[in-house]
């Protein structure tokens, strides 16, 4: 029988650069694809579509966000028991579960989608229509029939610490929602002469087919590798555990995760409500100056975040299955090393990159978007809610691993508050002294995940006596990477200026000054050892091999 290579167990570290690699690739995609979907649809559609998305994460957030997390840590809990039995039956309840909650949840979006517009838009007139948003949302409404499913197929290969499957499909799926919105897209505007919100229709519609390619590749997966998911590290004589007990147990572990996704999708819902209105009532924006903004915030500034956080994603992914394991063994000196381990991957990778974002900001706007008012001055500090949220993420990822549910509610709710508070506050104040006013929707964003992570460092080194030492000083050592490389960078600026307005001359720009910023920083660390202690003797070795 043939060998699937695609189906090995990974370490921690292995598993978390395997996913990550994975969610990357995608993210390229889903940030590539805008460059053509851009010149499509235009800032208006991009709002469009930036409406019907936003309500579309909650709803899935409702419907399965906790989900493949919930599964990875049951299966994974119950693989290092030896329980094969309970971990079979933990699989089709949670495909139960999710077909049940994918359903009601599209049912609720798709009866109530004319209300949600309307409380959307409210009464602004000279944009996106209240008609429009109903259509899109009612379409979009479809993929939380999908995407549920693939999330417990996912999280069933993540339990197995198995990591390669779920990152190919992640990478199918985005392939076929990336063709499907641009090719679909062009076709009804461009071909058909439809309406522009028929062709962000088509586009939304992607999420679908793609979500649905990729379940079929993974549940064929799982099929012709069963024999290797019916095996266990020992055989023990395993107790009767019932259905109820177990399903029990998917919940509990779920409602957190489902949490965590969905108080990070209500940031994004409170800008919605709140951004437009905001700048037209007290920053003398136009109602169409007002949805350009929010197109960058919700669409076009977003995707760059979203290459961000594939980092902390990929690191939660791998994470939740080995702090899990370490738990049941109650090993508690892994269980640290893990925790150090993985902040230590997400600032070493995420500060470096969101610093060269912030830094490159007007010729990557350029590049993907070409000439605009807001767009550079809106990338280069958004990015960063980008890397405060991929913080946040791992921090309050490991407080719900640890089961300390009371804490996570507070972390998420004192955030939010802090979000709902200060939005549109700060646009008054930074408008009044004379600062974009959305720095100030921004800076709410920030100052609510810095008050949530906060809460998650004291639970976890004061509660848990987690020690997050390694981590100090690791950071420390990016710190002073990424000073030397922000040196660099300067220096090249007197030769090679930013500016351009050419989209050729901005691509080389963005391709030379990356190339030297991430060569400086990376050779810096790897010099100083920063590399080898966050990554291991094995990242080293892999260098060593290549430079010969």
């Amino acid at each position: 029988m043939k060998r699937d290579k695609t189906m090995y167990k990974n370490s921690f570290v292995k598993g978390a650069v395997i996913t990550t690699v994975g969610i990357v690739i995608t993210k390229l995609l889903g940030i590539l694809y805008v460059i053509p979907f851009h010149a499509i649809i235009g800032e208006q559609g991009g709002a469009l579509y930036g409406y019907a998305y936003t309500i579309y994460l909650i709803f899935m957030s409702l419907s399965s966000a906790g989900i493949p997390l919930a599964i990875s840590k049951v299966i994974s809990e119950y693989q290092t028991l030896g329980y094969l039995n309970a971990k079979k039956r933990a699989f089709y309840l949670g495909r139960k579960i999710a077909l049940i909650m994918g359903f009601i949840c599209f049912l609720i979006l798709t009866l109530f989608a004319p209300f949600i517009a309307k409380f959307i838009l409210g009464d602004l007139t000279g944009g996106n229509t209240i008609e429009d948003v109903t259509f899109v949302i009612r379409i979009i409404s479809s993929a939380i029939l999908v995407v549920p499913i693939l999330s417990v197929y996912r999280g069933y290969f993540e339990g197995h610490r198995i990591m390669s499957p779920p990152s190919i499909s992640q990478v199918i799926e985005q392939v076929v929602r990336v063709t499907v919105i641009v090719l679909g897209s062009f076709l009804v505007l461009d071909v058909f002469n439809l309406s522009l919100a028929n062709a962000v229709g088509v586009a939304v519609f992607g999420a679908s087919i793609g979500a649905f390619t990729a379940y079929l590749y993974l549940a064929i997966k799982r099929l012709k590798n069963k024999k290797r998911f019916n095996t266990v590290p020992s055989k023990v004589n395993e107790p009767i555990i019932s259905d109820k007990v177990i399903f029990k147990k998917i919940i509990i572990y779920a409602i957190p995760f489902i949490m965590i996704d969905i108080f990070k999708s209500l940031y994004s819902y409170v800008d919605m409500v709140t951004v437009v209105k905001g700048l037209v009532n007290y920053a003398a924006y136009t109602t169409k100056e007002a949805e350009s903004v929010m197109s960058m915030l919700s669409t076009w500034g977003a995707k760059f975040n979203m290459i961000v956080l594939s980092v902390s994603t990929g690191v939660v992914v791998s994470l939740i299955p080995s702090l899990t394991k370490a738990m049941v063994e109650k090993d508690n000196d892994d269980m640290e090393k893990r925790i150090n381990q993985a902040l230590s991957i997400v600032l070493y990778l995420m500060v470096p990159m969101t610093v060269g974002i912030s830094f490159l900001a007007k010729p990557i706007w350029n590049l993907f978007y070409g000439a605009s008012v807001y767009g550079s001055s809106v990338l280069s500090y958004y990015i960063f809610v980008g890397l405060i949220s991929g913080i946040f993420t791992v921090l309050i990822t490991t407080v719900q691993v640890l089961k300390d549910y009371k804490m996570v509610l507070i972390a998420l709710v004192s955030g939010l508050l802090i979000k709902i508070i200060f939005n549109t506050y700060l646009i008054k104040i930074f408008y009044g002294m004379g600062v974009a006013p959305y720095y100030g929707v921004i800076s709410a964003s920030i100052l609510g995940y810095l008050v949530s992570s906060f809460i998650c460092i004291c639970v976890i080194g004061y509660k848990y006596n987690i020690d997050f030492e390694k981590t100090v000083k690791h950071l420390i050592e990016v710190i002073v990477g990424i000073i030397l490389m922000v040196i660099v960078l300067f220096l090249l600026s007197l030769f090679i200026k930013l500016d351009s307005s050419n989209r050729v001359m901005s691509l080389l720009i963005v391709f030379i000054y990356s190339l030297v910023g991430s060569t400086t920083y990376f050779f810096y660390t790897y010099k100083t050892g920063t590399m080898k202690a966050v990554f291991g003797d094995r990242l080293e070795k892999l260098f060593k091999k290549r430079s010969n």
